[in-house]
């Protein structure tokens, strides 16, 4: 039984840096497609980053980028995510998603960039990150 186990979070000031991290427990395949959508109140769901490891990132949002940075962490089957420069709008909450088995780069990429939540077969509990004066 694989669960996404999340970490980190919590509340900052507009520019100030939180990280998250993700590890997948009972995993046992060599590699493993995750990352992190996130949703804040009365918004749809957003994919954020997506992260194949043994790769690196392969996606970042738009709304993201340039400050966000997803990285392999000494762990095996973990995650990091390093959050810069915060803005009010990152308010969310950030739940961490992972797909069953070896897929491809393009499908991992795409489970996050094009928002295919249902694709995924594993998630975190969501922690929550608010960035406020």
């Amino acid at each position: 039984q694989v669960q996404l186990v999340e970490s980190g979070g919590g509340s900052v000031q507009p520019g100030g840096s939180l990280s998250l991290s993700c590890a997948a427990s009972g995993y046992t395949g060599s590699n493993l497609c995750l990352g992190w959508f996130r949703q804040a109140p009365g918004k749809d769901r957003e994919g954020l980053v997506a992260v194949y490891t043994g790769a690196g990132a392969l996606y970042y949002a738009e709304s993201v980028v340039g400050r966000f940075l997803a990285s392999q962490a000494t762990a095996k089957n973990t995650v990091s995510l390093v959050m810069n420069n915060l803005k009010p709008e990152d308010t969310a909450t950030y739940y961490c998603a992972a797909a069953r088995g070896p897929v491809e780069l393009l499908q991992c990429r795409n489970y996050f960039a094009q928002g295919a939540e249902t694709d995924l077969d594993y998630w975190g509990q969501g922690t929550q990150v608010t960035v406020s004066s």
